[in-house]
């Protein structure tokens, strides 16, 4: 064993959903015995030395007696987190001849130690992954690595439970594990068990339908919080592709990704204290927020009047473009945040504005103030907005069975498949010229339109809002042209007054 040397070895850093290059160049050579890491690393990175050292010598490997200097490359580029134990260990290692050249040699290694030696996942290892598959290497890192095989085809990868596991000798057989399929539990929340509410029911069909954001007013136990858990499951499953994107932001995050890589749709429902970065994202280093998490999926903001108005201001970029941009010190960062909103609030601060049974007790300014704190800009972007009143209890003995969550979901489904084969996108997505064309309005669906805007006095915001909701009305129904009945549904779901039943 040679008490000196070099070694290059291959890792990243992880920069949003992305996998950053990083050379780790270990140096080991004469002078006074010391272990000096550099290369812009957190406090996560500088503490790698601690680790490194007890877990080479838990291995059964000599920590050399020597002076080592650790250089993450490039150095102008700020490290994160802990994946840069695993290589920092297979240079000293490969530098002083305790391993061979060969067994990293094209290898692309991330990996937290123990303290005894064995291997730990970071947050980001399926970035990490996509990362090796992109620089046409292969990865070594932990045993849960394997769990992303089916999903990631072309990759080449090396699952070690430990830093012993580095020689090849110890190491598994194979290379590629095919991982164990993983199947999303249905959603045991129906529709059909939901009593009366035969109109917002509709408009949570029409919502997964069109991607269209909802908003539910009402007084405490109207049932705008059963209602809205139930949109999440009328969604048709992930694709591949929205399963990945999912599953990273998981990744990244350092959440289990494993119901995303399944096809399940994420349902996120932050608490109203959640802070402005916990919503949109950030923090140190950057990590993806609720409304990223949410992607490809429904946020839930009950109680929405009760969030910092700071906090619901910001969602109006992701709304509007289905991405979120953090600028910090460190750079600039995107996280993905397509979502559909789907939001209750009391109508007013005691909640019973409107109600037949309870008096409200709110001076009309009062009750202006408090819904106020939405904002017109965000409220434009929310194309359904329902009144949900109290059910009359004969409703609940009737013994009527409403549309299944499985009956409704096979007709979004086949609504949803329409628009993307005319279209190429939902109807939320639609504007300008793509959108009149997609609608191609009759005459009389075009004069009841232009009369209910004249008498309302509509904006164009809100009058592409209605023609966006009656395409989705159109497709549901499976009828080309966009008639008068579909306007006078998407009409419908304009009102925040009148009871729902």
């Amino acid at each position: 064993m040679s008490g000196h040397g070099q070694c290059k070895v291959a890792t990243a850093t992880i920069m949003g959903t992305e996998a950053i290059p990083v050379e780790v160049q270990v140096d080991v050579g004469p002078g006074l015995p010391s272990f000096h890491l550099v290369g812009l690393g957190d406090t996560a990175v500088q503490e790698a030395r601690e680790r490194v050292r007890s877990a080479l010598r838990a291995s059964g490997y000599t920590f050399p007696n020597a002076r080592i200097v650790v250089n993450l490359a490039p150095s102008p580029l700020r490290k994160h987190g802990t994946g840069f134990d695993l290589p920092i260990a297979a240079g000293i290692l490969v530098a002083t001849g305790q391993l061979s050249p060969q067994s990293i040699d094209g290898a692309h290694l991330a990996g937290e130690l123990s303290l005894d030696g064995g291997l730990r996942s970071v947050p980001g290892l399926l970035a990490h992954l996509i990362g090796a598959r992109d620089c046409l290497k292969t990865f070594i890192g932990p045993t849960q690595a394997t769990k992303y095989a089916s999903s990631l085809p072309g990759i080449n990868y090396i699952p070690i439970s430990s830093l012993r596991a580095l020689d090849p000798k110890k190491r598994p057989t194979h290379i590629h594990e095919q991982g164990t399929a993983i199947r999303s539990d249905s959603c045991s929340l129906d529709l059909a068990d939901i009593a009366g509410h035969d109109l917002a029911r509709r408009a949570l069909i029409v919502s997964a339908a069109g991607n269209h954001n909802i908003m539910f007013v009402g007084p405490p136990g109207s049932g705008k919080t059963m209602l809205a858990k139930r949109l999440a499951g009328l969604f048709p499953d992930l694709t591949p592709r929205e399963s990945l994107e999912t599953a990273l932001l998981y990744s990244v995050a350092g959440f289990d990704e494993e119901l995303y890589l399944a096809g399940k749709r994420p349902f996120r429902a932050p608490h109203h204290s959640c802070s402005l970065t916990g919503l949109v994202g950030g923090g140190v280093p950057l990590r993806p927020g609720e409304i990223s998490l949410a992607h490809n999926g429904v946020l839930f903001l009950d109680e929405m009047t009760h969030f910092a108005p700071s906090a619901l201001q910001s969602l109006r970029q992701p709304l509007e473009d289905g991405v979120i941009t953090l600028v910090r010190a460190e750079g600039r960062i995107s996280y993905p945040a397509q979502f559909t909103l789907v939001a209750a609030s009391n109508p007013c601060p005691c909640g019973y504005a409107g109600d037949f049974q309870h008096p409200c007790k709110c001076p009309p300014q009062v009750i202006d103030r408090y819904m106020n704190r939405i904002g017109g800009p965000l409220i434009d972007r929310i194309d359904l907005n329902l009144r949900i009143d109290r059910v009359d209890p004969s409703r609940f003995f009737s013994g009527a069975q409403g549309v299944s969550t499985a009956q409704a979901r096979t007709a979004v489904m086949s609504a949803r498949e329409v628009a993307l084969r005319r279209d190429g996108c939902l109807a939320s997505r639609l504007s300008g010229k793509q959108l009149h064309r997609s609608c191609d309005l009759t005459e009389s669906a075009e004069g009841r339109l232009l009369d209910f805007a004249a008498k309302q006095h509509l904006s164009g915001r809100a009058i592409t809002k209605i023609l966006r909701v009656s395409r989705t009305v159109a497709d549901i129904a499976n009828v080309q042209r966009v008639d008068t009945e579909h306007i006078l549904e998407a009409t419908v779901y304009r009102s925040t007054t009148g009871a729902q039943s």
